[in-house]
């Protein structure tokens, strides 16, 4: 696997969840290590372009992301 951008990583999971969270798991890794090589502690997601934008939604999200060692926080919109 190439090494990604930060934000190409992003893109990938927006993309994922929109699929059903289609291989979510490879892009977590993904992400994952575009967050270490930018030496960034959490991602940043946009709640307008996510599936599920509730609070459950988003909650649920932070909680996967985080058994995988991703902090996830979520910009104001």
């Amino acid at each position: 696997m190439s090494d990604l951008t930060l934000s190409e990583a992003i893109d990938n999971i927006y993309a994922s969840l929109k699929a059903n969270n289609a291989d979510i798991d490879v892009h977590i890794a993904a992400l994952k290590a575009a967050l270490a090589r930018d030496g960034v502690k959490e991602a940043v997601f946009d709640p307008a372009r996510l599936a599920q934008n509730n609070r459950q939604g988003r909650k649920t999200m932070q909680a996967y992301f985080k058994k995988r060692g991703v902090a996830v926080t979520f910009a104001a919109g």
